[in-house]
């Protein structure tokens, strides 16, 4: 479990809230400092929960409560920050928390269905890459279940706000002369290959457990064949649509990355926001979908319920395009946003092999950021691991025939 820097001081954070709270005078009476998650919950940083209790000038009697999140950055290994440095996904989180969410948010309040999208960030620091966050705890906001999945009535809120977070994108890029089109730095983009240790490792060990079933064997040998190729294909796949609506894409939607409401009555979910904006990217919002779908549902609502899944989504996406008036691409169809969706469904594939043997892993032997995204002795047994889960082997028995025929294990493919 990381421990939480060592510059995140009582002074560090009194500071923060001082900014946040207008309050040269404000003081912290007490502090605890604890990490909010374990190994194996989150690779991209470092969260740490701060409950803080302090006073305000107006008030210097009234002890006020808060409770904080603090994102931070992997700082205790130099190779880990060597491979992040090419995706700069602190600086332009922080751009994005400081400079974008509040405006897509205002412009929400245009249409007809605004609802909060995002959590608010209470302080910013780019010299120490850091975000703090009110914790949404508080509100009674918790993280679902990552490894059991999401159902129906989870997918539909996650959808909902996800449209509408890419369409209002879409607007505040048409109003702002391009602005979001320099996020180019996705999971696979044209500046790096830092991340093929973790994709094309992925791909490899999928490879090296389907040649002991006698079912998958015939798809081994193609993820062998693929593996030179694949950090390309995934680049190709991550180019914008030309002449289409391009969004602003999260770039990482899954479970662990939403946070839920549940109703204290029935236990059913009734809001989500969406965190975690690191590897946001400017390109098509079927990029998402299909790592969302491919990732986080339950089955079969994976396997069986798809197509009305991009349908859901495809009318939020575009009643909300047209209420604010988006002119700079024609609004596509349900046709035609399927027929991208497909352009892109490699994508589909890449979360299902590789991706979602991480997210839904209840092993944390060796379950770091280096061991994930290195392919030396380490990190070849940690991901060789992931593919004696039982759900994986279930999953990709059920999903490589599929991926076979729409032809996702070809060399020659194009998205």
């Amino acid at each position: 479990m990381a421990a939480a820097p060592e510059w995140l001081t009582h002074d560090y954070i009194e500071h923060a809230l001082s900014s946040y709270y207008k309050d040269s005078n404000l003081r912290i009476v007490k502090l605890e400092v604890n990490p909010a998650l374990g190994p194996g919950e989150n690779y991209g940083g470092v969260l740490t929960r701060a409950r803080v209790q302090f006073t305000l000038s107006q008030e210097p009697e009234a002890i006020l409560k808060q409770n904080l999140i603090v994102k931070t950055a992997i700082e205790d290994d130099e190779l880990t920050k060597e491979l992040m440095e090419p995706y700069d996904i602190f600086n332009r989180e922080m751009t994005l928390y400081e400079e974008v969410l509040p405006k897509l948010t205002e412009l929400l309040k245009e249409t007809d269905a605004f609802e909060p999208l995002f959590p608010t960030a209470v302080f910013v620091d780019r010299e120490r890459s850091a975000i703090i966050f009110e914790d949404l705890s508080v509100a009674k906001y918790v993280m679902a279940d990552r490894v059991k999945r999401l159902d129906k009535e989870h997918v539909h809120l996650i959808l909902r706000k996800l449209a509408k977070m890419h369409a209002t994108s879409a607007v505040f890029n048409e109003r702002n002369a391009g602005r979001l089109e320099t996020y180019d730095r996705g999971f696979f983009n044209r500046y790096t290959n830092a991340y093929s240790g973790y994709f094309v490792g992925g791909l490899l060990a999928a490879a090296r457990w389907m040649t002991q079933e006698p079912e998958c064997a015939p798809y081994a040998q193609k993820l062998f064949e693929l593996a030179p190729h694949y950090m390309d294909i995934g680049r190709e796949c991550f180019e914008p649509i030309s002449d289409s609506v391009n969004v602003l894409a999260h770039g990482d939607v899954w479970t662990n990355n939403v946070m839920v409401k549940y109703d204290a009555a029935t236990g059913r979910p009734e809001d989500i926001l969406l965190i975690d904006f690191q590897y946001s990217f400017w390109g098509s919002p079927t990029i998402d979908l299909h790592h969302f779908f491919n990732t986080s549902l339950r089955e079969p609502l994976r396997r069986e319920e798809q197509g009305d899944l991009f349908s859901f989504y495809h009318r939020i996406f575009t009643n909300t395009l047209r209420q604010l008036n988006y002119k700079a691409h024609p609004i596509p169809s349900l046709h035609e946003f399927q027929m991208q969706a497909e352009q892109k469904r490699f994508f589909a594939m890449h979360s299902a092999v590789v991706v979602q043997p991480v997210m839904i892993s209840e092993d944390s032997t060796d379950a770091c950021f280096n061991a994930l995204m290195n392919d030396d002795e380490r990190g070849i047994r940690f991901k060789n691991r992931l593919y004696k889960n039982p759900i994986v082997q279930q999953n990709l028995k059920a999903l490589m025939p599929m991926f076979d025929r729409k032809g996702l294990l070809e060399v020659n493919q194009c998205c």
